[in-house]
C-alpha cells in the first residue's frame, strides 16, 4: 500500500493527481490510502502518522515547504521512502515531481507585458501554506522588474476560505489599480473573474486575468481562463514510478515536468486610454 497526503481534494488539480497515482499504483499491484490536511498547520504530521500506522510501504505527499519541513526531516532520518509532488526543493535534494513554478509565473508575466499591461497584481495563496505559491509570485514579479516595470501589488489569501472579494476591493482602491491580475491557482482565478464581473467590470475588457494549474473547469466559464497548465495526472503516475524506484534503492531526486501555456479569453490588450495616460 502507498500513502497519499494532499492539502485538499476540493481543488481539482489534486484530485487529478490522485487519479494518476491510483492508476499507476494499480498497474504495479499496489492499493492507496488517501488523506488530506486542509492546509492546517500540524495536520501534515498527523496524516503521515496515520499512514505509517497502517504500514504503508511508501508515501507521496505535498507539503507546505519542501526545504523547511520537519516532517520530511523525520522521514529522512527514519529512512522512509517518499516522493514530494508539486513541491520543487531548491536547497535540499529531496525526491520530487514538479514543474518550474518560477518559470511558470514568469510566463504569465510575459503574456501580460506582451499585451501592454504595466500595472499588475498577484492574488496568491498564503506563502506560509505553499512554497509553490511563493515561487509563482517570485517568477512573475522578477519578470516585471527585468522589464523595468513596477513590481506587482500582492494580496495573500487563505486557501481554505479565500476571501477574494476583500483582496480585489483593496487592489482596486489602490492609487494605481492593476489592469492585469495573476492568480497562483485556477480556483482563485475563477473566483476573481466572478467577483470582478459582479462589480460591473469586464474581464478582460477592464482587467485581464491569468491562473495557474490548468483545471478543466477553467475552460468552461465565460470568459475561458488563460492559465499555466500542469500535467497533473501524468505527474501522479511519474511519482509512483519514482517511489517504487526509491523503495528499490534508486537515487533520482527531481523529475521536472513541462508546464504548458494555455491561451483563453481572459486576457486582452490594455485599453488604449491606459497606454496614452502612461506614455
Amino acid at each position: 500500500m502507498f500513502g497519499i497526503v494532499v492539502p485538499t481534494l476540493s481543488n481539482p488539480v489534486f484530485a487529478e493527481m490522485v487519479g494518476g497515482i491510483q492508476e499507476e499504483a494499480r498497474l504495479a499491484g499496489y492499493s492507496t490510502l488517501v488523506t488530506m490536511n486542509e492546509y492546517q498547520e500540524g495536520e501534515e504530521e498527523m496524516a503521515v502518522e496515520t499512514m505509517l500506522n497502517n504500514r504503508v510501504e511508501g508515501l507521496i505527499l505535498t507539503v507546505a515547504d519542501a526545504d523547511n519541513s520537519l516532517l520530511c526531516d523525520r522521514l529522512d532520518d527514519e529512512d522512509i521512502p517518499y516522493v514530494l509532488l508539486y513541491n520543487k526543493p531548491e536547497t535540499s535534494k529531496r525526491c520530487a515531481v514538479a514543474v518550474d513554478n518560477v518559470a511558470g509565473g514568469a510566463r504569465a508575466a510575459e503574456e501580460f507585458v506582451k499585451f501592454g499591461h504595466t500595472r499588475s497584481a498577484v492574488i496568491a495563496g498564503r506563502f506560509s501554506d505553499s512554497d509553490r505559491s511563493q515561487a509563482r509570485y517570485e517568477g512573475f514579479s522578477n519578470y516585471f522588474k527585468s522589464e523595468g516595470l513596477p513590481p506587482p501589488l500582492l494580496a495573500e489569501v487563505d486557501f481554505s476560505k479565500a476571501n477574494v472579494k476583500v483582496a480585489i476591493a483593496e487592489l482596486l482602491s489602490h492609487p494605481n489599480p492593476p489592469t492585469a491580475i495573476f492568480c497562483s491557482t485556477d480556483i482563485i482565478a475563477i473566483s476573481v473573474i466572478g467577483i470582478i464581473t459582479s462589480l460591473g467590470l469586464s474581464v478582460p475588457g477592464d482587467i485581464s486575468v491569468i491562473g495557474f494549474d490548468g483545471i478543466d473547469f477553467g475552460q468552461l466559464i465565460q470568459p475561458s481562463l488563460t492559465t499555466i497548465s500542469q500535467p497533473s495526472r501524468r505527474m501522479g503516475r511519474v511519482a509512483v514510478q519514482l517511489l517504487m524506484d526509491r523503495i528499490e534503492g534508486g537515487e533520482e531526486t527531481l523529475r521536472l515536468m513541462p508546464f504548458r501555456f494555455c491561451a483563453g479569453e481572459s486576457v486582452t490588450r490594455v485599453k488604449q486610454i491606459e497606454v496614452e495616460i502612461l506614455a
